[in-house]
């Protein structure tokens, strides 16, 4: 049951050999055996999960299931509210903290029949690539456990490949959904900007971030953005665009789809493993019908370096809040407001955090916001004006989603090597285009690689489309790893 997609177990349910209680307490008890090792899990929501799983049996016995993810049990990065359930992300600064409503995403997906079995471990305020600056624990990689899952909704994605949970949810804003389910050897799909609400998502950067799912096939990932995309009045970036039937979309295959491969999608120091699994998987796609042609991104190269200009920036200004006034931790002794808030944040960030709002506070700052934030913002201009132009000469593109497989916990120490495994990540958060992370083969040493698709704003379908097409005619999906 663990190892089933969320397609299958719905199905199984409405032909009554397996019921949501039975799910949910084999997930239950894999976390109970696994994670202590893998440490995916921030807090588990055992009675509640229960309690949900209960509610969908009697659906299911009334003949009268919710929909197709009626029952399923899903995890949530812990950047994401969730009423009268700890949401610290990550974060001794949120250590405790309960809030008093949902976020949207799980508003819907609590409607929709979804059992939440816990909130997932995160890098602290989702500022990371490899679940290593988590505050409370890192993260182990199911394939490999000496290695990184990704991050940094590292958490749900290792939950997702390990069995213990069916699919879930995360945020990418530089990447932190794409590159740890590259990572893992799961599905990791970033929608459209605005596509989905952000209501009731802990900020860090405002214009990109985005939540998104972990899934097993990407069918799953197709029912779980119809369930979480859609208009929301109290996200006032929120799309109001009609929403597919993302499912429906997924059979037509890739026969006459136009795909570009960008040259500075591979780069000097790319693993050869990753490249050439990738383009394998390209003539695979040759092979199903797609036209591939090269393409050029100039833009890309200086992409990274935009993106950590904006994406501290926007840290900097979000993270003011927590000043150890209004929520969260204040620390005890001060002699005035300026030493406990100096004090709170002191102790409340890790050193990841601190960096990311430093850099941001001093590229606002007066004299330099022209100079690095206002031309940082120019060549994100650029970087959009590149796949446009690309966009009007193929339907989709085509790329590895990352530089190299999952590193070892520990290996990245230098901030620099760490954010250059965000590389080819990054353009499509700062240009808002849907993308998906699905796999597409696996390293000598068996750890995998993910392939990526990134399409047109609000053409999720046609990204759903070529990653379903092509995961229909590989293997990959079936491939789990064996924890004991």
């Amino acid at each position: 049951m663990t190892g089933t997609p969320i397609h299958e177990l719905t199905e199984a349910y409405r032909r009554s050999e397996s019921t949501p209680t039975a799910a949910t307490e084999a997930f239950l008890a894999r976390i109970a055996r696994l994670d202590g090792e893998l440490g995916a899990y921030l807090t588990v929501t055992r009675e509640q999960a229960l309690r949900a799983a209960a509610d969908a049996d009697a659906r299911y016995r009334a003949g009268k299931p919710l929909g197709p993810l009626d029952g399923a049990p899903l995890v949530y990065k812990d950047v994401l509210c969730t009423r009268g359930v700890t949401t610290t992300c990550g974060s001794r600064m949120l250590e405790g903290f309960v809030p008093p409503y949902d976020a949207t995403v799980i508003a819907r997906l609590t409607a929709a029949g979804a059992v939440m079995l816990g909130k997932g471990n995160m890098d602290e305020f989702a500022m990371g690539s490899s679940t290593e600056h988590s505050a409370f624990k890192p993260t182990r990689n199911p394939w490999d456990l000496t290695r990184v899952p990704g991050g940094s909704s590292g958490g749900p994605a290792a939950a997702v490949a390990a069995g213990l949970a069916a699919g879930g949810l995360g945020t990418d804003t530089g990447g932190s959904i794409r590159q740890p389910a590259a990572f893992c050897g799961v599905v990791g799909l970033k929608p459209t900007y605005g596509r989905v609400s952000r209501y009731g998502l802990v900020a860090f950067g405002s214009s990109l971030d985005h939540i998104g799912p972990f899934a097993r096939d990407v069918t799953d990932a197709a029912l779980l953005l119809r369930a979480i995309a859609g208009a929301d009045p109290r996200d006032a970036t929120c799309l109001t665009a009609p929403v597919p039937d993302y499912a429906a979309a997924l059979a037509p295959g890739v026969q006459g789809l136009r795909l570009g491969l960008p040259d500075e999608y591979f780069i000097e120091g790319m693993d050869a493993e990753v490249e050439r699994t990738v383009r394998t998987a390209v003539d695979v796609l040759r092979g199903l019908g797609a036209t591939v042609e090269r393409i050029s991104l100039p833009a890309t190269p200086h992409a990274l370096a935009t993106y950590y200009v904006i994406a501290p920036a926007e840290a900097s200004s979000n993270l003011a809040r927590y000043d150890g006034v209004k929520y969260g931790l204040r620390v005890a002794g001060a002699k005035d407001l300026v030493e406990m808030s100096s004090r709170t944040r002191a102790v409340g960030f890790g050193a990841e955090v601190k960096r990311r709002i430093m850099l941001g506070t001093y590229v606002l700052s007066s004299g330099y916001y022209e100079a690095y934030y206002g031309r940082a913002q120019k060549v994100r201009t650029l970087v959009r004006r590149d796949f446009d132009a690309a966009f009007g000469r193929v339907d989709l593109i085509v790329a590895p989603m990352t530089p190299n497989v999952a590193f070892k916990h520990g290996e990245k120490e230098d901030p620099l090597s760490m954010y250059l495994n965000d590389v080819f990540a990054v353009p499509a958060d700062m240009t808002g285009l849907p993308a998906i992370s699905v796999p597409c083969g696996f390293s000598a040493e068996g750890l995998p690689i993910g392939l990526q698709f990134i399409g047109k704003a609000l053409d999720e379908a046609s990204v759903l489309r070529a990653a379903y097409a092509y995961e229909q005619a590989t293997p990959w999906r079936a491939r789990r790893p064996s924890p004991a």
